[in-house]
């Protein structure tokens, strides 16, 4: 789609479907009923009463015995004023990897030490993996490659308190925390855990503690008391830049 050379940002913007601002949207949910016309307008009733007008379910499949899952269309009225945007953000500048490991050495004179594991009983790896581990992903490397780091990735189904207890005995820079399993929000409850575990054991001030996951942002890591939270999309370079800021702050803070 090509711009005209007058087009100006909006400030207020509507979803886009078939053209500019028609306020198109597509949902999907699962419904307690078995496939069939009942549960096709009772889908589309509740698209209406969500707002929606124009309304279309697009498909409806059986998603388990007495569940029916849809795809519905619908216009909405609704718009965003990009005015009143207010995102909180983890990074500011990136660095690159040399520039990154050269400043380390310069500032600080010793490696940083970081540990990462995904909590509790959560048994999904890949994510901290992608974060910690040497090759990284999509080009981008892991904590493990950089100079300036001491990486250990602890793996998955870590107890909250043993990564805490391995924090203090390590005397770690910063602590990497991964939570996949999201159903009932047990991704918080556990984040907070972890978070309560290093006060209790008198280590939170000296320890960056990063949230990440697929249902993680910057906002909600604050919220749970942590330092920055990184979501979908997130490299690792993304994560050793943060830490690197914070631990640099940290120091010259300390040294006042």
């Amino acid at each position: 789609m090509t711009r005209p050379r007058d087009w100006n940002p909006p400030t207020t913007i509507r979803p886009y479907g078939d053209r500019r601002e028609d306020g198109v949207v597509q949902l999907s949910f699962v419904l307690p009923m078995e496939a069939g016309e009942g549960a096709r307008e009772a889908a589309a009733q509740l698209a209406r009463k969500l707002g929606m007008t124009q309304v279309h379910v697009a498909a409806m499949e059986r998603a388990a015995e007495g569940f029916s899952f849809f795809v519905v269309y619908g216009r909405t009225d609704a718009s965003v004023d990009l005015s009143t945007l207010e995102v909180p953000q983890a990074l500011a500048r990136k660095k690159g990897f040399e520039e990154l490991n050269q400043l380390v050495a310069r500032e600080l004179k010793r490696k940083i030490v970081v540990l990462g594991a995904c909590t509790g009983s959560d048994a999904h790896a890949v994510g901290i993996d992608a974060i910690m581990n040497m090759k990284g992903f999509a080009g981008d490397y892991g904590l493990e490659r950089y100079p300036c780091f001491e990486a250990r990735n602890l793996g998955s189904q870590v107890e909250n308190r043993a990564l805490a207890e391995a924090c203090r005995d390590a005397r770690a820079d910063a602590a990497l925390v991964s939570q996949v399993v999201t159903q009932r929000d047990v991704h918080k409850e556990n984040a907070r855990v972890f978070v309560d575990e290093l006060v209790r054991l008198g280590v939170r001030e000296r320890t960056v503690a990063i949230l990440g996951g697929p249902r993680i942002d910057h906002r909600l890591a604050l919220e749970l008391g942590y330092d920055a939270g990184f979501g979908p999309g997130t490299r690792p370079s993304d994560v050793a830049n943060f830490i690197v800021d914070r631990v640099l702050a940290r120091q010259a803070r300390g040294s006042r």
